[in-house]
């Protein structure tokens, strides 16, 4: 419940900002809180064999440009975050950035997503809506070529501004 609070890791004291008193769902209210730049940056990985990946990278794969497609979707995507998930708040966002790269070692590509708004609440949740439309938009495209395709380790690697600051990951299972 919102005015319970829990000890996490002996130093963070987290409540689910999202549930009343009730137990149930609600949509913050952010309407007396200062708009401040934020970022956010996330992260994920399509993996693949290396068939497949020469195929994406040589452009001919049957549905099209593979990366290109997956960009323009990643960004749609995070433009539409909070017609997707039901307690964000709509944002209208200054800058969204998707770089995907083909890399021989995974083999697959990995999708990165930075997210920029001046506004009252962070952007956390349209970087990931953004990784992980790419990445749904790759598998989508190469899926008739490679049944075993895998989409992996979607997370947020970055946050800047609000009233918690700065916060980078330096481990997917750590504590924000």
């Amino acid at each position: 419940m919102a005015d319970k609070k829990n000890k996490t890791a002996g130093k963070h004291k987290l409540a689910l900002t999202h549930i009343d008193v009730k137990g149930e769902a609600r949509m913050v209210d952010v309407s007396a809180k200062p708009a401040t730049e934020r970022v956010a940056v996330a992260e994920g990985q399509v993996v693949m064999t290396k068939a497949t990946l020469d195929l994406i990278e040589s452009g001919n794969a049957k549905k099209g440009d593979v990366l290109g497609t997956a960009r323009i979707a990643g960004i749609m995507a995070a433009k539409r975050t909070s017609d997707l998930i039901p307690l964000c708040h709509p944002l209208a966002l200054s800058k969204v950035t998707l770089d995907i790269e083909a890399d021989r070692r995974i083999p697959g590509c990995r999708v990165r997503a930075s997210v920029k708004v001046s506004g009252p609440t962070g952007v956390e949740m349209e970087a990931l809506t953004a990784v992980s439309v790419a990445c749904l938009t790759i598998y989508d495209m190469i899926k008739a070529v490679e049944r075993g395709v895998r989409i992996e380790g979607i997370h947020l690697v970055e946050k800047k501004g609000g009233k918690s600051g700065h916060y980078l990951v330096t481990d997917t299972a750590s504590e924000p």
